[in-house]
């Protein structure tokens, strides 16, 4: 009998990122919020829409706690005590005799000699500094600048506020005599918090979706107001992001439709929400920013929900934001343990493929497990805080060098820096390895791979798996697509591949003009690959480009793969660049 066979399908990470963005802090307001607790305060009218940023994508990034809606309890500004009573009247002494009349133009009293300030160090314009990391920016110690490292004062601040130090406590001063008004406030608000602790209910969920109904048309501008709150009173957490911020916007508000669809599916919240806790730690995000992303992103929302806000809808996205910053502070912890946040690579081989496609072999300062088939990312030395997601191209190798497939896109920041720029001796930064697009070897299935232009890479490592573990009696089929001839860089290496093993077959497909007479199938790789099922008990795994693998999924279901079978790292927002 046909022994069951699986079907590989992958979005190309090879060169387009998945994005992530990082947790961050709060914001204060002019007026009390209905149903908040005390204290808390929302942001008077204000322009919506920062300033027009470079054109170019915005850089990947982190989304994580930008999932955020509040942390429970956790107060935006403590509310400003009311000033003392008046003294009462007393008489007022009698009016001086009036002055002489002041002639109306005077001379102004002498203005004091000035205090002689020494000259700053001259440069010429455009020079650079002559000291500091080579991975750095100019100017580290610059609450403006995208970046927060050694040497950032900004990041330490913030971590002290939020996280405290080992310096002594100052001694408390006397607590102030509470007023009863004052008292059942701050018992109100411990009601608030104890209730916000609870997990969410099947009613929370509910509000929470026809709540997004409502700001999903206006999204763009309750994101712009949510990341202004956490900029205009926690400047200093400015350089744990981009520094364009218009795809960062974006994902968060698909973080936060993620995260109320899968509100009943605790299971698929964790692993969702537990990838981007430990993913966020590369950006420097901590514990204590949780909270104050938390109050933010409940003003904004707030603001823009219109007359589905009430304190009850308040409640349950408290209730939903503890359970997401708890999962995510979890996922970070239990990393931390084992793992750093990120690790330095030095660049060690650098080949151009084709003119916008370079191959890019990294060797990390320490042991980088992964599994074939998962991806990482990448920061460059050009672009800090500009993450981008890229596969790996091979199998776990014995040296532990890590390979990578890029693509230059247009205003692409960090593909164009890895491919045009980039070369032996330039050190990256990577974030941990992360990825579901691996193989089952207690399946025992056939295997079918969709590989499109870069996507090719993680397909290739997976075939490198199997060729190293055994196929044990599977059979492997690799479709390759590409446009032109020439973009399939990696036909060769996969022909010498099939030459040695016969359970592996390779079909390299053409989509553009002129494919006849080369030997490759004609037509895009989802239709072609469809001509040649029906494909039913096979493991399928795709990577490519969005559109393609989309399409690839409807066709391999109409050809019989089931679809939990049917595997790639599609999730949405997988941002070239």
């Amino acid at each position: 009998m046909k022994s069951r066979r699986t079907v590989l399908v992958r979005t190309g990470h090879g060169s387009a990122g998945v994005s992530a963005v990082p947790g961050m802090p709060p914001a204060g307001v002019a007026a009390p919020t209905a149903g908040a607790p005390d204290g808390a305060v929302v942001l008077p009218p204000m322009p919506l829409d920062p300033p027009d940023l470079p054109p170019v994508s915005a850089p990947e990034l982190p989304v994580p706690a930008t999932l955020a809606v509040l942390a429970a309890g956790a107060q935006v500004r403590p509310a400003v005590p009311a000033p003392p009573s008046e003294p009462p009247a007393v008489p007022a002494p009698p009016a001086p005799p009036a002055p002489p009349a002041v002639p109306a133009v005077m001379h102004a009293p002498p203005a004091a000699p000035p205090v002689p300030v020494a000259p700053a160090p001259s440069r010429p314009e455009g020079a650079r500094p002559t000291t500091g990391p080579a991975t750095g920016p100019l100017f580290p110690d610059a609450p403006g600048l995208n970046w927060a490292g050694p040497g950032d004062s900004w990041s330490r601040a913030w971590a002290l506020q939020t996280v405290g130090d080992s310096r002594p406590a100052p001694v408390p001063t006397p607590a102030p005599v509470v007023a009863p008004a004052a008292m059942l406030a701050a018992a109100h608000a411990a009601d608030l918090r104890a209730a916000a602790g609870q997990p969410p209910t099947a009613r929370d969920v509910e509000l929470i979706r026809a709540s997004l109904a409502v700001v999903e048309p206006v999204a763009d501008r309750a994101t712009a107001h949510f990341y202004a709150l956490i900029f205009l009173h926690h400047p200093e957490v400015r350089a744990l992001f981009p520094a364009a911020m218009d795809v960062q916007r974006d994902r968060l508000f698909r973080a936060l439709l993620m995260a109320a669809r899968s509100a009943g599916d605790p299971d698929g919240l964790r692993a969702y929400l537990g990838a981007l806790g430990r993913g966020h730690r590369r950006y420097g995000t901590l514990t204590g920013h949780y909270g104050p992303v938390g109050e933010c992103l409940v003003a904004a929302l707030a603001r823009y929900s219109g007359s589905r806000w009430d304190g009850e809808t308040e409640l349950a996205w408290r209730r939903v934001y503890g359970l997401v910053s708890s999962i995510m502070i979890e996922a970070a912890e239990e990393a931390a343990r084992t793992s750093p946040p990120w690790w330095q690579g030095e660049v060690v081989a650098h080949e151009r493929r084709t003119p916008d496609v370079a191959v890019l072999t990294v060797r990390p300062d320490q042991a980088y497990p992964y599994r074939a088939g998962q991806y990482t990312s990448l920061e460059t030395p050009w672009w800090p805080r500009v993450w981008r997601h890229f596969s790996f191209a091979t199998a776990p190798r014995p040296d532990g060098l890590l390979t990578f497939h890029v693509k230059a896109v247009q205003a692409g920041w960090v593909s164009n820096a890895l491919v045009h720029r980039a070369a032996p001796g330039d050190v990256l930064r990577l974030g941990p390895p992360t990825g579901g697009m691996t193989l089952d070897h207690t399946s025992g299935a056939d295997l079918l791979c969709l590989g499109g232009g870069t996507g090719i890479a993680p397909i290739r490592a997976l075939v490198e798996e199997v060729a190293e573990r055994g196929a044990g009696g599977r059979s492997v089929e690799v479709f390759y697509g590409a446009r032109q001839a020439a973009e399939l860089y990696e036909l060769e290496a996969l022909a010498a591949l099939a030459a040695r093993h016969g359970w592996l077959t390779v079909r390299p497909v053409l989509c553009g003009p002129g494919a006849s007479g080369t030997g490759a199938l004609a037509g895009e790789l989802p239709e072609v690959v469809g001509r040649f099922g029906p494909w039913a008990g096979r493991d399928a795994y795709l990577s490519g480009p969005p559109a393609m693998v989309r399409r690839g999924v409807g066709v391999l279901l109409r050809a019989g793969v089931e679809p939990e079978r049917i595997r790639h790292d599609l999730v949405g927002d997988l941002a070239a660049g």
